[in-house]
């Protein structure tokens, strides 16, 4: 769930007051349903440029019984949104993941057809670049280079798994003909 408040910076405590009298109304509102409000899993994050952000100056928030500090990013359904809405944490995130299973893929490549291969690359590497990323319109230039090098390098170890299967293959038949030759 999530629930947004707009604020001026110097009408932050009444905004913070607001969220705590919504989110008391919402966790009675899930009593009712004999649900529950987890505080521990909470999370605030401010929204706004840099010179907003570094101006506030209230860094934990009353939620229900307890208090959660403000954090700088926050997951929603995969998508990782920072204070900025720059979304470089989000492809920090990709990039990341991508790398981690593109590092466990490899390995494994040579023993694959290239059919599988390929979908193996589909479904660890490519389906991470595409999920949400309409999210992304707008990003930086630096920050779409970040996402096109995985692609990139995704392609590039698909081709250079198939060239240096190739060799191999290559060398071990050359080897044994070697071999039968000298028999």
């Amino acid at each position: 769930m999530q629930i947004y408040v707009a604020t001026s910076v110097s009408a932050i405590h009444s905004a913070i007051d607001q969220l705590s009298r919504c989110l008391h109304d919402v966790d009675v509102w899930l009593s009712a349903s004999r649900l529950r409000l987890n505080a521990s899993k909470s999370q605030v994050l401010w929204l706004g440029s840099r010179h907003i952000i570094d101006r506030l100056t209230v860094h934990e928030v009353p939620v229900l019984s307890s208090t959660v500090s403000v954090v700088g990013s926050a997951r929603d359904l995969g998508v990782v949104t920072d204070s900025r809405l720059s979304m470089a944490d989000h492809v920090a995130s990709v990039c990341r993941s991508a790398y981690y299973h593109l590092r466990q893929i490899r390995p494994t490549l040579q023993s694959l057809s290239r059919d599988a291969a390929k979908t193996l690359v589909q479904a660890f590497i490519s389906s991470r670049l595409d999920y949400c990323n309409s999210v992304l319109y707008g990003i930086t230039h630096n920050l779409h280079q970040r996402l096109q090098s995985v692609q990139r390098d995704s392609r590039t170890t698909l081709s250079s798994t198939w060239h240096s299967h190739r060799n191999h293959v290559v060398l071990h038949l050359e080897r044994m003909e070697q071999m039968s030759e000298i028999s």
